[in-house]
């Protein structure tokens, strides 16, 4: 485990149109990591929601550096979450004039931030 310092300066993204369960599967694995790790790892995944979440992280960052003053080198995932947001229900015509059910997921994404402990290690 990384020691952390200092605020936690966080990013939402609200309503997103993706599944929680989809994005919870990169959000995974990126947390705990540095923020230069997760936008190497982010980059050459092959999910849908990795561009999102990226530009998440990326805002998140953007926000320590300008509201706080911190260090984006020195940035920890410290908070990683996707909550599931409302269901947009829509209806597909089918055989005999029946109707069935589509359920379009959302989301709000949390990604949190933190400037690690100036006695840890790049490396670590």
């Amino acid at each position: 485990m990384i020691a952390t310092e200092g605020p936690e300066v966080r990013a939402v993204l609200s309503f997103t149109r993706l599944a929680p369960n989809k994005v919870r599967r990169v959000l995974d694995q990126i947390r705990g990591l540095s923020y230069r790790e997760a936008l190497m790892i982010l980059e050459f995944m092959p999910y849908r929601p990795c561009g999102p979440v990226m530009q998440l992280l990326r805002s998140a960052a953007a926000n320590a550096e300008h509201n706080n003053g911190l260090d984006r080198t020195k940035l920890v995932i410290t908070q990683a979450t996707a909550d599931g947001g409302p269901v947009l229900k829509r209806f597909q015509p089918r055989a005999r004039g029946q109707a069935y059910r589509i359920h379009k997921p959302t989301c709000h994404i949390v990604i949190g931030v933190r400037e690690r402990a100036d006695n840890q290690g790049e490396e670590e």
